[in-house]
């Protein structure tokens, strides 16, 4: 070998052990080259990676080895290049071949640090949990790269958690950065598909008419939780739009599972923020399931779930939305096996771009019926979105059936007669989370407008409140709080609004039997001339007269 092809080769190497390098640096500001991750996803994890560092290492030791070898090497006598070349899979070698050529001039003056290379291959790590969050490291799973092939993700015999991977071509890289497409099952899962007369009488429940569809908002709205083991761990993340009262109902029935329905776990603030990811997804299961078995009248619950086939095509009286022609309802008639059919199929709630909420919205009135949604309407409300700014809100009657499992229209209880003699339905029930509304416009006069003793007093100390409009949580970890009057001389509250930037629920203490000159010191307490807030108003709508102590939080809404 010649001196010029020698330095050719040298430089080659050199700069292709920087490109490697290169490509597994997470942690600055390149972003990561994502041909490095089809690479490494075809090898086989059968041990920590170490293994896969020493692995490099030896590669680059034994590459020295060979261009010294070439150099002692006659001209005339010839050898095979990549003899050496075996330990690293064909895909990285393929990468490093892909180098481009550098100038003659160019020189490697200094030797790879080894070193450098093991501090930069532990990044791999991150690696490893976005294959996790895209099933990659989940057991039983099987995924299907870009040429069809079937890659199968289980316990190799080295132990859990590291995947072993079966079939040609790599993932593609869209697959680790792109927004997760809606869950979808199979047409043959076993429910009765969607025809288009129960699409539109579904869209006339909804709207009022068939041409309406969901803005981008309610779409976009799934279930997801905060961060487990945290101070939210128990919270949903709430985002923008009509569908964040739906999202505040739902998290009223998940407190009241962590709280008060599991088995063997301590009814303290501490146990809810105790939880893991998986007590998470049981608890919201839990929760969703005794929504719709209650709107079924406690004796049949309807899931929609979207399925890969279309059932119905588009009109000029119905322009499809490419999600409700999609459906299949599955209906079952015990609350044990709806709440286990919804926890197998909960990444249809959960999953980003899942449409969480309107699947959730769908089966809530497919479990009622349309019979039964029009007995618990009244004149004043028939249908239950209503338009505002560009987007829909839920009317009264969606948080209803949430909360009682029935569509009323109003807060208070019984049935009361309209301004123009019609009959008024309300709430006939106590349910388990209550509701508490306050705003500021609100006129005390106005009696079809206060909230009644069912939902003031609900069995369990958990309310869905509405402030100016704005949707929110309030609950104690007391269950005896509203059945034993002395506990309810002084209590603490927490409050959780979904709103960012909250990081952690707000400690109320509630004094119902403070003296006068006691509220004034409250009410001075952030500043002279202080009003009271509106979470505090809301609060007296249940305990007059009560003082509110915010425990060194400044009061908001």
């Amino acid at each position: 070998m010649t001196g010029r092809n020698q330095l050719i080769l040298r430089t080659q190497h050199c700069q292709a052990q920087r490109h490697i390098i290169a490509s597994i640096d997470f942690s600055g500001t390149r972003r990561p080259a994502f041909s490095i991750c089809g690479a490494l996803i075809n090898i086989r994890w059968k041990s920590e990676r170490m293994d896969f560092t020493k692995l490099v290492i030896r590669n680059v030791q034994r590459e020295n080895d060979l261009l010294r070898l070439k150099s002692d090497t006659p001209p005339n006598q010839k050898r095979q290049e990549n003899l050496y070349w075996s330990p690293l899979p064909s895909s990285v070698h393929h990468i490093t071949q892909r180098t481009m050529q550098v100038s003659d001039k160019e020189q490697c003056s200094q030797e790879l640090d080894l070193e450098e290379i093991t501090r930069k291959i532990s990044f791999l790590d991150k690696w490893r949990q976005i294959f996790s969050y895209h099933r990659l490291g989940a057991n039983n799973t099987t995924l299907q790269n870009h040429e069809g092939n079937h890659i199968t993700v289980d316990e190799t015999e080295d132990g859990p958690g590291k995947p072993q991977l079966t079939g040609q071509g790599h993932l593609p890289s869209s697959s680790l950065c792109s927004i997760p497409k809606p869950s979808i099952i199979s047409s043959k899962s076993g429910g009765f598909p969607i025809s288009l007369a129960m699409a539109m009488k579904l869209r006339q429940s909804l709207f009022g008419n068939t041409i309406h569809v969901f803005s981008h908002d309610w779409k976009k709205a799934y279930f997801r939780f905060h961060d487990p083991f945290s101070d939210l761990a128990f919270a949903l993340e709430v985002g923008k739009g009509g569908a964040r009262s739906i999202q505040m109902a739902v998290q009223g029935s998940i407190i009241k599972y962590l709280l008060f329905t599991r088995k063997g776990k301590d009814c303290n603030f501490q146990s809810l923020c105790a939880i893991s990811k998986q007590e998470q997804e049981q608890a919201l299961a839990a929760a969703l399931a005794s929504i719709v078995w209650a709107a079924g009248a406690a004796e049949k619950a309807t899931v929609c779930l979207v399925t890969e086939d279309t059932y119905i095509t588009s009109t000029p009286d119905y322009p499809g939305d490419d999600f409700t022609e999609r459906l299949q309802l599955f209906e079952l008639v015990e609350k044990e096996a709806t709440e286990k059919f919804i926890y197998d199929h909960l990444q249809s709630f959960k999953g980003e771009g899942s449409h969480g909420v309107i699947l959730f919205l769908y089966s809530l009135i497919f479990s009622r019926t349309f019979e039964r949604l029009q007995k618990d309407l009244d004149a004043s409300t028939t249908h239950l979105l209503q338009p505002s700014a560009g987007g829909f809100l839920c009317r009264q009657a969606i948080l209803n059936m949430i909360l009682t499992g029935r569509a009323s229209p109003n807060v208070f209880n019984g049935y009361q007669e309209g301004k123009s003699q019609e009959i008024l339905h309300g709430v006939l029930t106590r349910s388990d989370v209550g509701y508490l509304q306050w705003g500021k416009d609100a006129s005390e006069d106005d009696r079809l407008a206060q909230v009644g003793s069912m939902l003031k007093t609900p069995k369990l100390p958990i309310w869905l409140c509405n402030i100016n409009g704005n949707p929110s949580v309030l609950f104690s970890t007391n269950r005896q709080l509203l059945s034993d009057w002395k506990a309810e001389r002084r209590f603490d509250l927490y409050l959780y609004r979904g709103r960012p930037p909250q990081q952690k629920p707000v400690h109320l203490t509630v004094d119902t039997h403070s003296h006068h000159w006691e509220r004034n010191q409250h009410e001075d307490e952030h500043g002279p001339g202080r009003r009271l807030s509106p979470v505090e108003m809301a609060i007296r709508t249940k305990w007059r007269e009560a003082t509110v102590n915010w425990n060194g939080t400044i009061p908001f809404l």
